[in-house]
């Protein structure tokens, strides 16, 4: 059985949360060539990631449609950090 959209979203997140390099140092994230800016795309996701902890906490429900987006965001930005070498590609 497939989960519901709000598992789905928090399963989506404590992936990202547990698989972004977000606890590295600013020195390490802007060391050597730069393809896209590491810091401000790892900045960015996590605010997204602190919103959609907010909103489920208060009872939204996501469609399947903001569960695809979301998840399409977190692989643009893994991809990017793959190519500056911060994460193993997928």
């Amino acid at each position: 059985m497939k989960p519901d959209t709000v598992t789905a979203m928090r399963g989506l997140i404590t992936e990202v949360r547990n698989t972004m390099p977000f606890n590295l140092p600013a020195a390490a994230l802007c060391a050597g060539p730069c393809r896209g800016c590491p810091k401000k795309l790892l900045e960015y996701l996590d605010q997204e990631l602190e919103d959609w902890e907010q909103r489920l906490d208060n009872g939204e429900k996501p469609s399947l449609g903001d569960v695809s987006k979301f998840a399409k965001t977190c692989r643009r930005i893994h991809q990017a950090l793959a190519a500056n070498q911060l994460v193993e590609p997928l």
